[in-house]
């Protein structure tokens, strides 16, 4: 095909010769001539654009053959991967115990499963893994496991894909993950519940009392409780000495491996704390609403046992509210990788000033782009579950939580023009307090662990990958815009009156 068009190139560098000489052999009153000058200008018109369409048409022909030379790589590429993926044994027969133990020990930790209708699951024994155990199998199978399935409502066909972006056949297509409502099935009952409560709440110990025995004698559950807690209920009898707690730190980094289900009583400060205890996966919690403001706690006590009896059962709708994991940077460190411990935050990390009377100078950069220098009270990166709290204090927009995403929120900036962002979920924020800053700068994790910022020093934020799950009581839109509502009595006002003046 290649030759064809160069041969057409030919052709015309010949034709448009003999013209050329044509021309060269008239008289001077033929060359003078109005008709010949024109013919002559229109062919060369001519020859130009057969040579400019041959020579596109020759370059088409040899990028197709190029692509189609680099499919071929690829394809052969993969059709040797499947091969060898076989011979090691990964087949569609393995019983249960030898794909767990493969699950295990393989890098690929999103393998797909596909159910008997159609829907496409993500299982919790995928999801939760954690290399860092050497027992992991043992502990794995005393764990309750769970399938997530993404659907929407008045679908008739609700078969969703994990990937966020496709490409097939030159086609890029998109996933909207944030579009569709998360339901968890258990498929295995749970065996071990961790109860965490608000602290010096009578109302709370009262209930925590009662749920505790129900949970044990109705239900036949291990029960983890804080060791605080675990002091209230033996005070209060004896026969509670069936409840477990830890010791030590180590222990409560080995909870994810033991705990299928997390019960919070108290507000959203309960569930901040829960979270935190967990710095890698995160049980499914179940917030019931004892506190003053409750955006992630929609359940209330007073009908816990059919809450209950409805998570236990599944599968219930949860929300999966995304966490930011952030690190600290010291001016005196020798290379980026020299950090301090990786804080993970539910709602929101603030820098500001502290007790300076300076104005905070933050240079913040975006993926090493710069953004901004901050001049005012200081700067929130928050989630979008935070988006509710201090974020919405200092004039950021309330996002709904399943949207990925890290809202970038100024506290009283001494500038008009400057307005909050929604960065996307897979950027790497940094913020560092500049050498000619006046002052230094203070940063809390979830209003918690206060810590000076010298100049020098930066602060790195990025989304993390465990993300909380918390049960709805309806779905995570419902829920959502019930909490802005109730708790906020978002745009509430009076009904303008249907009488008076109307258009004609």
């Amino acid at each position: 095909m290649a030759e064809n068009g160069f041969s057409h190139l030919t052709s015309l560098a010949q034709s448009e010769k003999a013209v050329q000489e044509l021309l060269l052999q008239q008289t001077p009153m033929q060359a003078t001539d109005d008709h010949l000058i024109e013919f002559s200008e229109a062919l060369r018109t001519v020859a130009k654009a057969l040579r400019g369409a041959a020579e596109g048409k020759a370059l088409a022909q040899a990028e197709a053959a190029e692509w189609k030379r680099r499919y071929e790589v690829e394809r052969s590429k993969n059709v040797e991967l499947q091969h060898k993926e076989l011979s090691n044994g990964v087949c569609a027969d393995e019983s249960n115990s030898q794909r767990m133990e493969h699950l295990a020990k393989s890098p690929r930790l999103y393998a797909q499963e596909i159910s008997s209708n159609g829907m496409e699951r993500i299982c919790s024994h995928e999801v939760l893994q954690d290399g860092g155990f050497n027992s992991f199998t043992n502990k794995l199978k005393r764990k309750a496991s769970f399938k997530l399935s993404w659907g929407c409502k008045g679908m008739a066909n609700d078969q969703h894909k994990k990937e966020i972006v496709s490409f097939e056949r030159g086609n890029i297509s998109t996933a909207e993950r944030s579009s569709k409502q998360i339901s968890l099935t258990w498929e295995s009952d749970p065996q071990t519940v961790l109860i965490i409560t608000k602290p010096n709440s009578t109302s709370v110990r009262v209930l925590s009392v009662d749920m505790v025995r129900w949970l044990r004698t109705q239900k036949g559950l291990n029960i983890y409780v804080e060791p605080r807690v675990k002091e209230e209920l033996l005070s209060e009898s004896s026969s509670f000495n069936f409840v477990q707690t830890w010791e030590d730190d180590k222990e409560i980094s080995l909870l994810h491996t033991k705990v299928d289900l997390l019960i919070t009583l108290g507000g959203d400060g309960t569930v901040l704390w829960a979270a935190s205890m967990f710095k890698g996966p995160v049980p499914p919690i179940v917030p019931f609403s004892m506190g003053s403001l409750g955006f992630m706690t929609p359940f209330h006590s007073e009908q816990y046992r059919d809450c209950l009896e409805a998570v236990l059962k599944g599968p219930i709708s949860i929300t999966l509210r995304h966490r930011l994991q952030c690190h600290i940077i010291r001016d005196k460190a020798t290379n980026e990788y020299e950090t301090e411990e990786t804080m993970l935050v539910l709602n929101e990390v603030t820098i500001d000033r502290g007790i300076s009377s300076y104005l905070t100078n933050l240079e913040c950069y975006c993926d090493n782009s710069f953004v901004t220098c901050v001049q005012g009270d200081g700067l929130i990166l928050s989630t979008t579950s935070g988006s509710t709290a201090y974020s919405l204090a200092a004039g950021g927009s309330m996002v709904h939580p399943q949207v990925p995403g890290i809202l970038f929120t100024p506290i009283c900036p001494h500038s008009l023009s400057f307005r909050p962002l929604i960065l996307p979920e897979h950027v790497t924020v940094r913020v560092q307090v500049p050498f000619n800053s006046r002052s230094s700068a203070w940063v809390s994790f979830d209003g918690k662990d206060r810590k000076q910022l010298e100049a020098g020093d930066a602060l790195v934020c990025s989304m993390a990958p465990w993300p909380v799950s918390t049960a709805c009581q309806v779905e995570s839109t419902n829920d959502f815009l019930r909490s802005i509502h109730d708790g906020l009595h978002w745009n509430l006002r009076k009904t303008q009156s249907a009488d008076g003046p109307r258009d004609t």
